[in-house]
């Protein structure tokens, strides 16, 4: 991440690991289908070996993007950056911020995420919200 040079990482995080369950559970299910028509045998096994490949593709695919994809908070904007060979970053100033919000669901407060809503920015499956809320209105006020 480059910064100008009075401006400070304050944090920099993957999102929460919970987008992986989805992309996991189909991964999963592909996986168990392609075992299925493997039990059969020939020729349905070609295919159960085909649906077990794209099933390990879907969950390599998910984790890459989860890996590539960070929330950084600096002294002066709240970035979400996404991608691998071409970077994508869509960011706010803190000065140009007017109400942060916390949006989490039952499951979402038991697992420790939610959803950071501030100005035009919206960004989904933040770990410890409550913490970055605290980080940047400390940083905007």
């Amino acid at each position: 991440m480059v910064t100008s040079g009075w401006e400070r990482i304050c944090l920099d995080e993957r999102r929460h690991p919970v987008v992986l369950a989805l992309p996991f559970a189909r991964a999963l299910g592909l996986a168990a289908v392609g075992i299925g028509l493997m039990a059969i045998g020939w020729p349905a096994s070609i295919a159960g070996v085909a649906l077990q490949v794209v099933g390990a593709a879907v969950a390599v695919r998910a984790v890459w993007n989860w890996e590539q994809t960070r929330v950084v908070l600096t002294t002066d904007k709240l970035f979400v950056v996404h991608g691998t060979l071409r970077k994508r970053a869509a960011a706010v100033r803190l000065a140009r911020i007017g109400a942060v919000e916390i949006e989490q669901g039952l499951l979402a407060r038991v697992l420790g995420y939610g959803t950071i809503v501030a100005g035009d920015l919206e960004i989904d499956y933040v770990p410890e919200p409550r913490r970055v809320y605290g980080l940047v209105e400390r940083l905007s006020g």
